[in-house]
């Protein structure tokens, strides 16, 4: 399992599809925005929690392809159905290894994007702990369709379109958990529910994810 993992945290970095371009993107977005909506503080400071979480969203898409395409093009993903580990173990280390060469960094410098555009000191705690319960969900979700797409010609598009909407129930609860902290108002529901999310995605999506992968190496 240590191997697996430390395995694709080596390719995540050498193939660049990691936390390189991700944190790019991520940089992208907090800067082009206020260029968009204007420089005024008090609508950059309102607007801050849904562009960090959108950003933190999209940023997370762009590697998903990568994920078991690779090993299913080299003949890895058929040793890794046939090998001792569940697969189901080895999709929740794929998993594991895209956050955290994407979700974690992009936790860690949200704070500096936050300052661009003008997020309330008290929301600084709550974007931290926001992200880092939540993009969990992100790489657990990203690998369920992922699996879904594999071996499919084009199938970033549709790993996209079948994604995002499940993406979605994540990006409210960590959205309405960053603003509520930021305003100084009570967090504890949406933050619950978005851990319940990250639950429930860790515990049903790597076996749906492996008997997707199950049937597409048929």
């Amino acid at each position: 399992m240590k191997s697996l993992l430390l395995r694709d945290l080596r390719l995540a970095v050498r193939a660049g599809g990691g936390f390189g371009l991700g944190l790019a993107f991520f940089l992208i977005i907090a800067v082009l925005m206020p260029f968009a909506v204007g420089p005024d503080a008090r609508i950059l400071s309102r607007i801050a929690p849904g562009i960090l979480w959108t950003g933190a969203l999209l940023s997370c898409l762009l590697s998903l392809d990568r994920m078991f395409q690779l090993d299913y093009e080299d003949g890895s993903l058929d040793l890794l159905a046939t090998s001792p580990l569940p697969l189901e173990g080895a999709v929740a280390l794929k998993a594991l290894a895209h956050w955290l060469t994407t979700g974690l960094p992009l936790t860690l410098v949200a704070p500096v994007l936050g300052v661009m555009l003008n997020l309330p000191g008290a929301g600084y705690p709550w974007l931290l702990i926001s992200l880092g319960v939540g993009t969990p969900a992100l790489s657990l979700i990203g690998a369920f369709g992922a699996a879904l797409t594999v071996g499919l010609r084009r199938g970033g598009l549709l790993l996209s379109l079948l994604v995002l909407p499940l993406y979605v129930p994540t990006l409210i609860f960590g959205a309405e958990t960053l603003r509520r902290g930021a305003e100084g108002l009570p967090t504890q529901t949406a933050l619950l529910f978005l851990g319940a999310l990250t639950l429930g995605a860790l515990a049903l999506l790597p076996p749906a994810a492996a008997l997707a992968l199950r049937v597409n190496l048929r």
